[in-house]
């Protein structure tokens, strides 16, 4: 036999020597009898090439060699043990990994439920979280570097399946004391036209610069662009520091700035801003058909 080769059998005779100290106990631990459980200890210590145990009148010692093995030993045992065990998880979709692409904003809302729920009912799924805007998303799905995503437009593509999770609607922050928020109206669209605007990459945010735009060319104004920003985080910050007034996200308030109030502009269409979970139609994940079923 050669190095390495040795059988569970072996290693579960092992131990139940080295826990007993007598190879008669361990046989009828084992419900076997003596003679072969010493053949077994004796093959693995031709295997290994070297003592397990000093032998005596009343049982068998561990060597210091013994002891080292002995630990070895357990933790094959162990990971044989459970090894089934935590393949049916896997295969149940109650363990495993699930590599998650999201939006900024999305973290604040959809993602943050994702979470707990799979906190509560699949503790042992690990979430590889991976914050991205919608078209890195997509090419990350395709390239399978992500199992999900939570993206803001999903296109037509027997490869994506997807669905609607999320709706919000575009409202107005503003900096505290600005002209804005002491109207003895809520500002509309056109109120809002005619001060600064802070609205979104063109590129790199192209799903809320085109909400935006529809919004403005739907009421027939044109406002004064300052600020081309790619996240909606960074938005409300420029705005917070008094750069000016943006349209964003309802949800946004939870940002929770010191110096920003947003307002509800009454002309703004609501449930505009979508949020879709989108996956590849043909995935080989457990757990994500387990998550998906949850949230």
């Amino acid at each position: 036999m050669t190095e390495g080769s040795y059988t569970l059998d072996q290693l579960r005779g092992f131990v139940a020597v080295a826990e007993e100290g007598h190879f008669g106990r361990a046989a009828t631990r084992l419900h076997m009898t003596q003679p072969p459980l010493s053949r077994q200890v004796q093959r693995l210590e031709r295997t290994i090439g070297f003592a397990l145990f000093t032998r005596n009148a009343t049982g068998a010692d561990l060597t210091p060699a013994g002891k080292v093995f002995l630990e070895e030993a357990r933790r094959l045992l162990t990971s044989v043990d459970i090894a089934p065990l935590r393949a049916r998880r896997v295969a149940a979709g109650t363990a495993g990994t699930i590599r998650i692409g999201f939006t900024a904003v999305s973290a604040l809302t959809v993602l943050g439920e994702w979470i707990k729920i799979a906190a509560a009912e699949l503790p042992e799924v690990d979430l590889v979280l991976s914050e991205m805007v919608t078209h890195a998303q997509l090419d990350a799905l395709l390239a399978g570097e992500i199992e999900v995503g939570l993206v803001r437009q999903v296109p037509r593509s027997e490869i994506l399946d997807s669905r609607l999770v999320a709706t919000d609607t575009l409202v107005l922050a503003a900096p505290h004391g600005h002209p804005l928020t002491s109207l003895d109206h809520a500002p509309t669209l056109a109120d809002i036209a005619e001060h600064d605007v802070v609205t979104y990459s063109p590129s790199e945010a192209w799903y809320f610069y085109e909400l935006v735009v529809a919004a403005f060319r739907n009421a027939h104004v044109k406002p004064r662009y300052v600020q081309h920003i790619s996240q909606v985080h960074t938005v409300a910050a420029v705005v917070n520091a008094g750069l000016g007034v943006a349209l964003v996200p309802s949800s946004a308030a939870t940002l929770a700035l010191p110096n920003l109030e947003f307002l509800t502009i009454p002309d703004m269409p609501r449930d505009t801003v979508e949020l879709f979970c989108t996956w590849r139609t043909a995935h080989t994940n457990p757990a994500l058909t387990a998550l998906l079923a949850r949230v």
